[in-house]
């Protein structure tokens, strides 16, 4: 999830579906309400940590952290040279999580209005702002920022975090933010990162309830609107692969048409084979593996 939160385009609620912590990461945030403020103040601890899933939240939250600290630049090097390869293994990644989560929606004429709904909106999204992360202006960096701005950022961005196909990168490159922010994780400078971090936070706990209610309520409905989400996000891993081919050309290093087609296939298949290992019904394995009696 940190790795790819990092990319503009892809997006970090896309890989927990595809894991399948989901729902329990929607579940863990909501948590944090009135109940667990009182089991605190009557110094339950235990009871917190259960009520709130902290064990999981840590465990995630340092993997993420991790994944942010220790590759932001590896990411960063990548996207500047390899773009193609990077956004050819992540659309395997998408295109593979689609076929998971469509036969766990109950279709109706009502979901797939909301699937071509949930589409279109991403697609239309996804290419605002020049499609791309230069869509910033070049001198944005960590020498000029408002406090203000990063912590409203946050709350925007974490919104999209959490949803699977719209990445909450991008919408920082859209705000102008995310050469700022990169740059914060890749010098350290961590005072305007909690800045942005709290408006993270705050983002995150009003959605997280929204989106909870959505998914125990209205199940079918949200897991269809979240898959259209992600077919439509595929405009921008397309876009990104394809301009990559010219970025990587220039540079003297044309990709390889092998090299694309592995790394989608790659991708592909490690999201297939999570499914299959956490479901035991993925629909890509069960045409090729009889299942046993």
């Amino acid at each position: 999830m940190g790795s790819a939160d990092i990319v503009p385009g892809v997006s970090g609620g896309t890989i927990a579906f595809i894991m399948g912590i989901y729902d329990t990461l929607i579940d863990a945030i909501k948590s944090f309400n009135l109940d667990a403020l009182r089991l605190v103040l009557a110094r339950k601890i235990g009871a917190f940590i259960d009520h709130v899933s902290l064990r999981f939240l840590i465990t995630l939250g340092i993997g993420i952290l991790a994944a942010v600290f220790t590759l932001a630049h590896v990411l960063e090097g990548l996207l500047e040279t390899q773009p193609t390869y990077v956004f050819a293994w992540f659309g395997g990644l998408v295109l593979a999580s689609i076929i998971a989560v469509a036969p766990k929606i109950g279709w109706s004429p009502l979901t797939v209005i909301v699937l071509i709904v949930g589409a279109v909106f991403a697609f239309w999204l996804t290419g605002l702002g020049g499609l791309g992360t230069g869509a910033e202006p070049e001198a944005a960096g960590a020498a000029s920022y408002d406090l203000l701005t990063l912590f409203v950022s946050g709350a925007i961005a974490i919104v999209a975090m959490i949803l699977p196909g719209i990445s909450g990168s991008f919408i920082l490159v859209l705000l102008g933010q995310y050469r700022t922010v990169l740059s914060f994780v890749t010098e350290r400078n961590f005072f305007p990162l909690i800045v942005f971090a709290l408006g993270c936070v705050i983002g995150i706990m009003l959605f997280s309830r929204v989106l909870s209610y959505l998914l125990h309520h209205y199940r079918s409905i949200t897991l269809a609107a979240l898959v259209g989400f992600m077919l439509g996000s595929l405009r921008k891993v397309w876009i990104e692969a394809a301009a990559g081919v010219d970025t990587m050309t220039a540079a003297g290093a044309a990709p390889s048409l092998l090299m694309v087609i592995v790394l989608i296939v790659f991708g592909f298949a490690i999201v297939t084979v999570l499914d299959h290992l956490s479901s035991g019904g993925n629909p890509i394995v069960r045409l090729f593996v009889r299942p046993r009696k």
